[in-house]
């Protein structure tokens, strides 16, 4: 997921959308510098900047460049020089996450023959040919995974979509407080009304009385998790 985040944030203001002139870069402004971010902006505008700017597509060829040269904070390993993108790869190797084709296979899921089934991307079906030596077998599954064709209106491909639909699943089964806890008893009849009725939009609304612009700036949007009115 480290595609969604862009190399860097600029702020705008809630009251007319223009952008600001502030601009933070992720490496510097995150990890104990994200505060500051705060000290520098009012709450309103940032509020919408995060509501309007859209995250980087899970696609290969767009890995932040940042991330690559990240320097960690110094209680982490001395606050060492890491490149994430080779490290994701890495840590699925020596874990024994399987190859593309053989981690579909445990999920009872299609699996391409060759490059060209496996990307419509005609280039990206060369390079990753000539990385992978020509064996289809050898994709690592995060390579796979931004190379696949995506269905149409999907953020991500179907691999993602089915491994998040069997995560999402046990996390609501395995938790009694949404299954067999999940009644008056434990949440009273209007907790479980206020669950019902609440969405992300419904709860930013209420923990943010003091921001007067909110309901306005999400005013034609369900759904607040979709990119607000500039």
């Amino acid at each position: 997921m480290h595609s969604l985040l862009p190399d860097s944030i600029a702020m705008r203001y809630m009251n007319t959308g223009h952008l600001s002139g502030k601009k933070y870069s992720l490496p510097k402004f995150s990890f104990e510098n994200a505060r500051s971010v705060f000290d520098d902006n009012d709450l309103e505008d940032i509020l919408f900047t995060f509501g309007v700017e859209k995250s980087g597509q899970l696609v290969l060829h767009n890995y932040p460049t940042t991330l690559m040269e990240l320097k960690i904070p110094k209680h982490q390993n001395g606050g060492q020089l890491v490149d994430l993108a080779t490290i994701d790869i890495l840590r699925d190797r020596e874990r024994g996450v399987p190859r593309y084709n053989q981690f579909r296979r445990l999920l009872d899921l299609t699996t391409p023959d060759t490059f060209e089934q496996l990307t419509n991307d005609t280039v990206t079906a060369a390079e990753l040919r000539e990385a992978y030596n020509g064996n289809i077998e050898d994709v690592d599954l995060l390579i796979g995974s931004l190379a696949e064709t995506r269905p149409e209106g999907f953020g991500f491909g179907d691999t993602p979509f089915h491994l998040f639909l069997c995560m999402a699943n046990r996390r609501l089964k395995t938790d009694r407080f949404l299954t067999i806890d999940y009644k008056e008893e434990y949440y009273t009849k209007e907790g479980l009304d206020w669950v019902k009725n609440s969405s992300m939009k419904k709860i930013l609304l209420r923990n943010f009385p003091e921001v007067a612009g909110l309901s306005s700036s999400m005013q034609n949007i369900n759904n607040a998790f979709y990119v607000w009115n500039k």
